[in-house]
């Protein structure tokens, strides 16, 4: 009886593990305001892969925007995949550590299935860390691969001025002052720096 309470717990547990992971992420994303016509410094917003290694270009264009237009504040963050590979990475990441913690605490969901358990199981059981860092590692390894999405989209005031799924490459920052000079030529209050050298 006892063994068949452990049993339990441990279910409990492995399916709260998958209930955070897939909605520890999740949250109400409002709808924001644009700034044209208010009094508010301009805003820039990247979004771009992270999984991709875009954070790099990002920090430089930050430095270079710092730079020319001080006034303009700038914010990035992870563009989320749209459709269905943001939620299958989720489930993957839940899948992951259902199975790390079935390893690790040696419970076997096939039993829980009414199945019989397989040779593998019995290997992965045997072989705990060896097997857990595989799994870790190739649940990863599919994770990226599904969020991975190339994006590294560029926002003025929340109009879209640059789209490298559109256009398949980055702005040059000479393009990218451009776009600036034209969207903001009728606001007073963002000037260039005088002392930016071109």
């Amino acid at each position: 009886m006892d063994a068949l309470n452990g049993r339990n717990v441990a279910l409990l547990v492995l399916c709260l593990c998958a209930g955070y992971a897939l909605v520890f992420a999740e949250g109400e994303k409002e709808i924001p305001v644009t700034k044209f016509g208010q009094n508010i410094a301009p805003t820039m917003t990247f979004l771009y892969c992270y999984s991709c290694g875009y954070r790099k270009a990002f920090e430089d264009y930050v430095g270079l925007l710092g730079e020319k237009y001080p006034q303009i504040q700038v914010h990035g963050g992870n563009y989320d995949p749209p459709g269905l590979n943001y939620y299958l990475s989720k489930m993957i990441f839940a899948l992951k550590i259902i199975i790390i913690v079935s390893v690790v605490s040696a419970v076997s969901p096939f039993t829980f299935l009414g199945l019989n358990t397989p040779s593998w199981w019995g290997h992965l059981q045997a072989n705990k860390i060896y097997a857990c860092m595989m799994i870790f590692f190739l649940g990863n390894m599919l994770e990226s691969q599904l969020i991975s999405s190339g994006a590294f989209e560029i926002t003025l005031n929340d109009v879209p001025v640059w789209s490298k799924l559109q256009t398949g490459r980055f702005p040059s920052p000479e393009v990218l002052f451009q776009i600036i000079d034209n969207h903001l030529q009728f606001t007073e209050k963002v000037q260039e720096n005088p002392d930016f050298v071109k």
